[in-house]
């Protein structure tokens, strides 16, 4: 069990269930009237990420198996404590989880979980590979997570669409550096990476301008800047593995404060703070299971 629940990184799916709360707050969901029966949706769609995320990242193991006997033995995979063919019915039994919890709620949430799955799987399998598109196929796996939460209300996707391009940019910056973690980096990627970042708080604050919410957005901004921050300085200081590594960690789960600071600018503060309850919970996990 143990091995099973390395392959579908715990901690990493608390954040992706902090991008559909963050979604469902920016469509206005909670601002009408809901029932006790609509919570359902919540519910279903909390869990429908959980499915696409923990089966899309058990396929990435699954794919860097043969590499992952070279620079990363004690993976699950190559130390044996999980075999291949156990990992792919785990990993697929996920995704179409997942994908039927999504197709529950609406059709455009059911298309959306597809879409998160192929861009996923072709992540893992070859976007990866590539400099330039990797970084922003992961990207937009996370752009298409946030929308999902946005598809409860389905028109609200025509209304938000443009606010998964800030998740694309922050994951493809995150996803940048982390080619690092292993054997070091030079000190370009990172100094990119925080210019993107700044470019990703500045766009936060000023949706929270639009909507006159810049105080409260701007409170769980300043605790996401030092979150991401501090151990970038770090790792642009002294570019080593480990330091990368830590880095990286921070950007993923830092996730959960980002989406509490879209939360907030979107006029929810209460939905703002459930978000920001799963940051412990996430930070628990971090420490018993592998980020990255």
């Amino acid at each position: 069990m143990t091995g099973y629940f390395c392959l579908i990184r715990p901690a990493n799916i608390v954040t992706s269930i902090a991008d559909i709360l963050a979604g469902i707050a920016i469509s206005g969901f909670f601002m009408g009237a809901v029932y006790p029966d609509n919570y359902l949706s919540v519910i279903f769609l909390c869990l429908s990420t959980v499915g696409l995320y923990g089966g899309g990242v058990a396929f990435n193991d699954i794919f860097d198996s043969k590499l992952d006997l070279v620079e990363r033995p004690e993976r699950p995979i190559p130390s044996g404590v999980v075999s291949l063919k156990q990992a792919t019915i785990l990993a697929t039994l996920f995704l179409l989880f997942g994908i039927s919890s999504a197709f529950f709620i609406n059709i455009i949430s059911g298309l959306l979980a597809i879409s998160i799955s192929v861009t996923a799987l072709f992540y893992n399998k070859w976007g990866k590979h590539y400099q330039f598109f990797g970084p922003i196929n992961m990207g937009l796996c996370r752009g298409l997570n946030l929308l999902l939460g946005i598809s409860i209300i389905p028109v609200s996707i025509f209304n938000f669409w443009f606010i998964a391009l800030i998740p694309i940019v922050y994951i493809s910056s995150v996803t940048m550096i982390s080619r690092g973690e292993v054997h070091g980096s030079k000190r370009n990627p990172l100094y990119f990476a925080a210019f993107l970042y700044i470019t990703v708080i500045a766009v936060i604050l000023y949706f929270a301008w639009i909507k006159e919410t810049v105080l409260p957005a701007a409170v769980f901004l300043a605790a996401f800047s030092w979150m991401i921050f501090k151990p970038l300085i770090k790792a642009i200081k002294e570019p080593i593995g480990a330091n990368i590594g830590k880095a990286v960690k921070a950007g993923v789960i830092s996730l959960i404060i980002m989406d509490a600071s879209w939360a907030a600018a979107a006029g929810e503060l209460q939905i703002a703070l459930i978000i920001i309850i799963l940051l412990p919970l996430s930070l628990w996990l971090s420490r018993l299971f592998a980020v990255t």
